[in-house]
């Protein structure tokens, strides 16, 4: 079976594959993926990749399916091995000031921005693109789908789950180095006892039910 083939009978690849981009060949496609919709605190980050077909690591996939020592390696593969990438966040305070959807768009472009090159095509994880300059795919489930926003998606999550591990320094209560601002039990307990730090979205009702005790 090539690399890039279907199992039989399938109706969507067993593993991300390269489809998508070929068909916006020869032009530079980027793929976007965003890690940090979900969570109480921290920033939501996006990340943009382009890769070539014959440079793309072995193993990529969906980075919620791969172990942390995994996202790890292939970080530094895709990032050593890719033609180009960029990062964006958008802050806490650009979340509350315009929700999360549209601060999710802005990371986005931002990561595109950071590509530091233009692209011809961008296909977007999820079933919506950002208002922004380059013609753009939406791909649903694409971060299991298309090999470029696997890449994103890894990177993206790596990058926030940093943020997050180096915010649990400052603010140590909250379990963000292991839950990294999502509402965990662990999370919720100290919201309850400590109340919520600058990190935390005030917009997010658990939040923001804390903000009204």
């Amino acid at each position: 079976m090539g690399r890039w083939a279907r199992r039989a009978g399938s109706k969507r690849p067993s593993v991300p594959d390269f489809a998508h981009e070929l068909r916006h060949h020869p032009g530079l496609v980027a793929g976007v993926d965003e890690a940090g919709r979900g969570p109480l605190a921290g920033p939501v980050v996006a990340a943009a990749v382009i890769l070539r077909a014959e440079d793309c690591p072995e193993g990529l996939d969906d980075s919620k399916a791969l172990s942390a020592r995994r996202r790890a390696m292939l970080e530094a593969e895709i990032k050593a091995r890719a033609l180009c990438w960029g990062l964006g966040v958008a802050s806490v305070e650009e979340i509350d000031r315009i929700n999360i959807l549209w601060a999710t768009m802005l990371a986005m472009t931002r990561a595109v921005e950071a590509l530091g090159r233009d692209c011809q095509h961008v296909l977007v994880d999820g079933n919506r693109v950002p208002d922004w300059r380059w013609p753009a795919t939406p791909v649903v489930g694409g971060d299991a789908r298309c090999l470029s926003i696997a890449a994103a998606s890894i990177l993206a999550k790596e990058a926030r789950d940093r943020m997050m591990r180096e915010a649990a320094v400052i603010h140590p209560h909250y379990g963000w180095e292991s839950n990294k601002g999502y509402g965990s039990a662990q999370h919720l307990a100290a919201l309850r006892t400590h109340g919520p730090t600058p990190l935390h979205r005030r917009s997010f009702a658990p939040v923001a039910q804390m903000l009204l005790i």
